[in-house]
């Protein structure tokens, strides 16, 4: 992987962080009702998801 991959994806994972707390805060606002269980299933995994990548890419360098 070149140097400049590493930085992009870091720079992914916190634009999909950001965008995880917005739906979370919108959830937790009460849009979207008839989908709330969904999305907020949705957020948890995506939370984790980013999370297991991050770690991943802490521990390559």
């Amino acid at each position: 992987m070149n140097e400049k991959q590493p930085r992009e994806l870091i720079d992914l994972i916190s634009h999909l962080d950001k965008e995880r707390a917005w739906l979370l805060e919108q959830i937790d606002k009460g849009n979207w009702p008839e989908f709330r269980l969904e999305l907020a299933a949705l957020e948890r995994e995506l939370g984790q998801l980013l999370t297991r990548v991050a770690d991943e890419i802490d521990e390559t360098n």
